[in-house]
């Protein structure tokens, strides 16, 4: 008797288990390894991984699964995806001169930057002004290239450049490392957004 409960559970469970809907499944997969083991599981529905991030070129649908938020499942026709991770960064972009405090006096400092200043606000070429007067060797005319995070730039420049408009000309200093900077912004702040996202074929 018990053998036939058992038995009869057994084939409920499965049934159960058979029953699932792809949405149900997703519901459970929470990490790309996850997604992986789902995907080795299921060739019949022909699941894949997709990694999208905003470009000029994403089609419309790309759009619509980057405005997605992590944990989001939806379908759309007979295809069912769910959003794995998210994760929107945003980068900035400017060009610097950097004067030395350990090298030159706070006097020294401040002459040297109104100079410059005066010298921008003439009309002078910043690119030119950042060969002639930048004070750590840069080869890139003082192009930042895009950057966030204090590991590319100091806070406090990161802070400045993300607080100023396109075009604006600014100082910052880094007191405790005696670090002193004019910064010109050069472009407007990149917003970008990537996703990692699972899809398969049912519903």
């Amino acid at each position: 008797m018990k053998n036939g409960i058992l038995g009869l559970l057994l084939l409920i469970s499965a049934a159960t288990v058979a029953q699932q809907t792809v949405t149900e499944k997703f519901q459970k997969i929470n990490t790309v390894e996850e997604a992986q083991q789902f995907i080795d599981a299921n060739p019949a529905l022909k699941p894949a991984l997709l990694h999208l991030s905003y470009a000029k070129d994403t089609t419309a649908f790309e759009k619509r699964l980057l405005r997605q938020n992590k944990g989001d499942v939806f379908s759309v026709g007979y295809v069912t995806y769910k959003v794995l991770e998210a994760k929107e960064t945003v980068t900035y972009r400017a060009s610097y001169i950097f004067l030395d405090g350990g090298s030159l006096s706070p006097t020294q400092i401040d002459s040297l930057r109104k100079l410059i200043i005066q010298k921008i606000a003439s009309g002078a070429n910043f690119e030119q002004l950042s060969d002639q007067y930048t004070m750590d060797g840069n080869t890139t005319h003082g192009d930042t290239g895009w950057f966030f995070g204090e590991e590319m730039m100091p806070k406090e420049v990161q802070d400045a450049v993300k607080n100023h408009k396109l075009g604006d000309v600014f100082s910052v200093d880094v007191s405790d490392r005696q670090w002193h900077y004019i910064i010109k912004k050069t472009f407007d702040d990149n917003d970008k957004k990537e996703v990692t996202v699972l899809r398969a074929n049912g519903r």
